[in-house]
């Protein structure tokens, strides 16, 4: 007998294979909770059918559906490295539900997957609860999803997730670049750090150049480098939605990867400039502790990188001083960033974002 047949088991099975279906279905039950109070009254049944329904109620004349598809990248490896899942979660729908308010949609529904080499239910558990105080904060529902045990394809305490969401608006308040006007006012609103991009290079330049350990005291960060690293991405989305209500908003550019400068191109229509001005802000430490430790261009910082803010929003001149103090009053830091001129090629795709002047402090 050769020594790969001794090392087969006398029956085959799933478990055998690597898939635990019993420990898939206690994370079922361990997330049954964070499901349902990630909820909303328009979700009909509950958490175990094979699909999620959820009743489009409300007196909307003409309702389009919005739908908005992303992950969370290579923080997902600070994450794992730290064995920290319980805060992931809240960047994945951050990724996803900043996206559909850009247009102006509210955010309705969410359904995650979660692809992993080995289930275990209790790190199953944590990224749900993630995930579902992240749709807490957005208001919307999570409305199911998937988890995929992968043996042999991805190592066992590995794993990546995505979401997808749905969002309504109503077909007259859509916002986009077209309403995009000379002499609007844009608006930054503060990150709360990295959020969910430039983690690969924020990887290579502080733990495999810098050595930097995870888990320990940054003087320049006031805390250790992995829970700088692990910061949860901040949720707009009522805030956003919130300011529709209260002022005249044209669009927002939600800033991910690429950066400010053109994150916001992609919402401004041909013949319009966005003067923006880096005197108006200082990027918190992390961004400065990159650029240092790695020699990072300030170019290279700003295709990468946030540098400190999360969303942005463009609004009729008039209403500056009553949009900023609907964001005041709900927390968000938010200034003034710079203003919409006319200018550029019409014959462009979009319209040009630049950035000006020097940061007070970098």
């Amino acid at each position: 007998m050769s020594k790969s047949e001794s090392a087969r088991p006398k029956k085959a099975s799933y478990a055998a294979a690597g898939v635990d279906i019993d420990a898939g279905e206690r994370a079922v039950d361990l997330i049954a909770p964070h499901a349902k109070r990630a909820s909303r009254p328009e979700v009909l049944g509950g958490i175990g059918g094979f699909a999620g329904l959820f009743a489009l109620k409300g007196d909307y004349r003409e309702p389009l559906l919005a739908a908005s598809s992303d992950g969370v990248g290579t923080k997902l490896a600070v994450a794992q490295a730290l064995g920290k899942h319980d805060t992931i979660g809240r960047d994945l729908v951050a990724m996803v539900v900043d996206d559909l308010v850009v247009c102006g949609a509210e955010p309705l529904f969410l359904q995650d997957y979660i692809a992993i080499g080995k289930v275990v239910p209790e790190t199953i558990e944590e990224i749900v609860k993630g995930i579902a105080d992240g749709c807490v904060d957005a208001g919307c529902a999570l409305l199911g999803g998937e988890t995929a045990e992968h043996p042999g394809l991805m190592e066992d305490g590995h794993y990546d997730i995505s979401a997808t969401g749905v969002g309504v608006v109503e077909a007259d308040a859509v916002l986009s670049a077209d309403r995009v006007r000379p002499g609007d006012v844009v608006i930054a609103m503060g990150s709360s750090g990295l959020h969910s991009n430039g983690y690969s290079l924020a990887r290579k330049v502080l733990l495999d150049w810098g050595h930097m350990d995870l888990t320990g005291h940054v003087e320049e960060l006031d805390r250790t480098l992995g829970e700088e690293l692990l910061e949860p991405t901040r949720i707009y989305a009522r805030d956003c939605l919130a300011l529709i209500a209260e002022a005249d908003v044209r669009t927002f550019a939600h800033v991910t990867g690429g950066g400010l400068a053109d994150n916001l191109s992609r919402v401004l229509p041909p013949g319009v400039i966005a003067e923006l001005d880096r005197s108006t802000w200082t990027p918190a430490p992390i961004f400065a502790l990159i650029a240092q430790r790695g020699r990072v261009e300030r170019e290279e910082m700003e295709r990468t990188f946030n540098m400190g803010v999360g969303m942005v929003a463009i609004v009729a001149p008039e209403d500056t001083d009553r949009a900023q103090a609907v964001l005041t009053a709900r927390h968000v830091d938010n200034w003034v960033l710079g203003t919409i001129k006319a200018g550029g090629s019409r014959k462009a795709k979009t319209g040009v974002a630049t950035l000006d002047g020097e940061h007070p402090r970098f």
